[in-house]
């Protein structure tokens, strides 16, 4: 609105009063708040100050004149809230409580809301609510809150949100409505309205002293006691959904950000308690919890997560410091990273340790007494909690030393803090297996390597980490040993009981038949390793990539879900970014490799044209396409490309000279290998060839090519792996007589068709003619009965296997799905 267009409706307005013909002036406001979309911001507050300024008779006339608009025939929607909004300006100071009825329909369409727009005043209908002396609907309270948080609002918001103080939590999270509902005398309201005032990163000592004597009035114990629960309903489903609309965020999935403050507020509070078990479980669950990924937003709430990773960095115990460690190897949100490695290199300085060290000792043992295992005396019954490979299992015996199958009554009866601890031990205990296994996983590439003695007391002896160290192959001084038989053993099964340097062993530089000896020793052991170590897959230098010299072709042309290689990638260590379907550039995802100097570097590019068909709603690509994998120093400028293509080039900076990638030859094979494996897993898991319903191609079937070739088509090395393990498999299977491998297929004589299974891919192709068999797995299927296997976490070998194993007995088959199929 320009300034000569202000003055000429200053002007009416006088001019109207002059007339005395207020119905023409409220004519005049709600056509000129019409002509402007209802925006009464910037200049507009000239004209409503000029209004607010006329005698409080001139403006009853006028609020009436308002009144009578909003009922007129020709009123819309739009008129209607514009006249609540303007009466709810003019009306200021005035007795009379205007279109009370509508007003309280409007506020009640406002609170389903996430926010609401700062230019169109709402605030000035919650404050003609509140001028009437009705406190607003705690929903209300929460949208009004909401938007007042936002950094472009409005100082108006702001000021009425600052006065919102009842109730002290927005509602529609359930974790918050418990707590108002335990927090119900003015010390516990008093504590709560304290947690809602941590906006900052990080709590300042002022802060600290009052959270403290307000946790010594109610008594820290009761505190923890309370709070806790509260946690455990953080990020469940919103009581009452908030109103979506398309291409916004999932924001019933989200955290609301005004509750967000107090849970932040909570964390540190709870680390100002003394240390105890269940605190740590709750801060660390919280943190996984506010990173869980909403679409079309990103992380829940990073906040949040930072705040539990700052709580468990202020609680002085091996718990909380366990904590940190297994998040360390299981977080990927860049900045909650950072403060994960701050406050494990700040806990590490002050033990004089390498960060390395600081992980390894703050495995705790959780209170096994040998390697994966403890037992416990529960009055006259015997609890034992044992670990089988990545499961911890609870077990009991009765009083005559019987095994029984559930908890015995008189546990649950006498002993409920006791079970209580020994069931969440558990859970503890298979959260951190499966952290060390992926932190033992990225080891080959660390390059670590320890003095005998204590790698006996950190690994091979650990009651939880030996767990794993005993189903892995190690050298000492050279010389490779396994655990096996109470013993460290060679080949020959030799013990092996002393030594001078322990590194984790690796296939790359071993002869074939070395290590086929080597699986063979595991299985005669019946030794199911926590990841591929004798069956890793290895990536030596090929003719063609001798050709090229300096990248790799090996794993280019692949169509890939963005959104699942860029989790994947950020578990193996690679740093990517998001393609987004606008003008922008973004780097390659890269692997940096400080301990040899070296950047390891996967050049991809967004696929597709089509908003909304090759994108999410928020922009990003849904699919990406693969190119080269390249090698540079690790300090060399980073390339760029834009995100839907085109060349790479490397960015310079301050007069700097470009860097030629590295030969290929001159990378150490181990390196390599890893390197190549990573991207080959990338490949493996996230390529749309993988996805059984794409018989069709995908969008317009542009993809029906690809889908085929990779579907079908040669087996990359993992497949090649996974061929050799069924060559030794599928002759102790009970469908054996049923199976026989050619090629790269698993064929399965069923009653009703022979079946063909890609050792790559598992999709099927059945008699006649080759025909497409669609069997869609479960997002995680179970291990199959097939007896021994040598190591875990091949989620396709398991898809195989299960396939094989229902079409071997086809006339089983019950699911229509399939059965319209066959």
């Amino acid at each position: 609105m320009t300034v000569a267009y202000i003055q000429t409706y200053k002007e009416l307005i006088g001019q109207r009063v002059a007339e005395g013909d207020p119905d023409t002036l409220a004519v005049d406001m709600l056509k000129a708040a019409a002509d402007h979309k209802g925006n009464f911001t910037g200049r507009w507050s000239e004209v409503l100050d000029r209004l607010c300024e006329l005698p409080p008779d001139t403006r009853k006339v006028l609020c009436d004149a308002l009144v009578d608009q909003y009922h007129a025939d020709q009123a819309g929607p739009v008129a209607r809230d514009n006249a609540l909004t303007l009466l709810g300006i003019v009306s200021r100071g005035l007795p009379d409580d205007y279109l009370a009825a509508e007003r309280l329909k409007k506020l009640d369409e406002l609170s389903r809301r996430q926010s609401v727009w700062y230019g169109s005043r709402p605030e000035a209908v919650a404050e003609a609510e509140l001028a009437a002396g009705r406190p607003l609907a705690p929903a209300v309270v929460a949208v009004f809150r909401r938007a007042g948080m936002e950094t472009y609002g409005s100082k108006p918001l702001a000021e009425l949100a600052a006065k919102l103080t009842d109730p002290v939590l927005n509602v529609g999270e359930e974790w918050a409505e418990r707590a108002m509902r335990d927090a119900t005398d003015p010390d516990w309201l008093a504590l709560l309205a304290h947690a809602t005032t941590a906006t900052a990163a990080k709590p300042s000592a002022k802060w600290d002293r009052r959270a403290m004597a307000l946790v010594a009035v109610l008594g820290a114990e009761r505190v923890r006691e309370t709070v806790l629960p509260w946690f455990a309903l953080v990020g469940r489903p919103r009581t009452f959904p908030l109103e979506r609309h398309t291409y916004e965020p999932d924001v019933n999935n989200a955290y609301d950000p005004y509750n967000a403050n107090a849970l932040r507020g909570l964390t540190w509070l709870l680390s100002l308690l003394p240390p105890h078990p269940d605190t740590t479980r709750a801060l660390g669950a919280l943190v996984e919890s506010s990173l869980k990924k909403v679409a079309g937003l990103g992380p829940r709430s990073p906040k949040v997560a930072n705040a539990g990773v700052v709580a468990l960095a202020r609680v002085d115990s091996e718990a909380a410091l366990a904590e940190l460690a297994r998040l360390a190897t299981r977080v990927t949100y860049k900045n909650t990273v950072k403060l994960l490695d701050t406050a494990l290199e700040a806990r590490a300085t002050a033990l004089g340790l390498s960060r390395e060290e600081i992980e390894e000792l703050a495995v705790p043992a959780y209170g096994l007494t040998d390697v994966g295992r403890v037992e416990h005396r529960l009055g006259e019954a015997t609890a034992t909690v044992e670990v089988h490979g990545a499961k911890t299992l609870l077990s009991w015996r009765n009083a005559a030393g019987k095994t029984v199958r559930s908890v015995p009554a008189s546990v649950r009866r006498d002993h409920a803090d006791e079970l209580k601890e020994l069931k969440a031990a558990a859970k503890d205990i298979d959260k951190m297996l499966s952290a060390q296994s992926e932190r033992l996983d990225r080891q080959f590439l660390a390059s670590r390597t320890w003095s005998y003695a204590t790698w006996r007391e950190r690994y091979l002896d650990h009651p939880l980490v030996g767990t794993l160290a005993r189903r892995l192959l190690w050298t000492v001084d050279g010389t490779t040993a396994g655990y096996a038989d109470g013993a460290l053993r060679t080949l020959s099964d030799t013990p092996v009981t002393g030594g001078g340097e322990v590194r984790l062993w690796h296939p790359v530089g071993h002869e074939s038949a070395e290590i086929v000896a080597w699986r063979d020793w595991l299985e005669r052991h019946q030794i199911t390793q926590p990841f591929k170590q004798a069956h890793r897959e290895v990536y030596l230098l090929t003719d063609a990539e001798r050709t090229t010299a300096t990248y790799s072709n090996r794993f280019a042309a692949h169509v890939l879900r963005q959104h699942q290689f860029h989790s994947l990638a950020a578990v193996r260590g690679w740093r990517n970014k998001l393609r987004l379907s606008v003008d922008d550039v973004a780097p390659p995802a890269t692997r940096a490799l400080p301990q040899w100097g070296l950047r390891a570097e996967y050049w991809i590019e967004g696929d597709g044209e089509e908003y909304g068909v090759d994108t999410t709603d928020s922009g990003s690509y849904l699919r990406l396409r693969t190119d080269q994998v390249r090698f540079y120093p690790i300090d060399a400028p980073e390339n760029s490309a834009h995100c839907y293509g085109g060349e790479y080039s490397m960015w310079l900076r301050d007069g700097q000279d470009p860097v030629d990638p590295l030969p290929l030859s001159s990378i150490p094979p181990l390196v390599l290998s890893e390197v190549l494996r990573d991207v080959d897993l990338f490949v493996g898991v996230a390529s749309v060839g993988n996805d059984p319903t794409w018989q069709d191609g995908g969008p317009g079937g542009r993809f029906q090519e690809y889908w085929t070739s990779y579907g079908f088509g040669e087996l990359n090395q993992s497949a090649e792996t996974r061929r050799a393990l069924l060559e030794r498999l599928i002759p102790r299977l009970a469908i054996a007589d049923r199976c026989t491998l050619r090629g790269r297929f698993l064929h399965v004589q069923g009653e009703r068709h022979t079946y063909k299974i890609h050792l790559g891919s598992g999709n099927i192709l059945m008699t006649p003619n080759d025909q497409y068999l669609c069997i869609v797995p479960k997002s995680s299927p179970s291990a199959p009965q097939a007896g021994y296997l040598p190591y875990e976490g091949d989620r396709t070998l398991a898809v195989i296997l299960s396939k094989a194993l229902m079409l071997a007995e086809d006339t089983q088959i019950t699911d229509p799905s399939i059965l319209s199929q066959l």
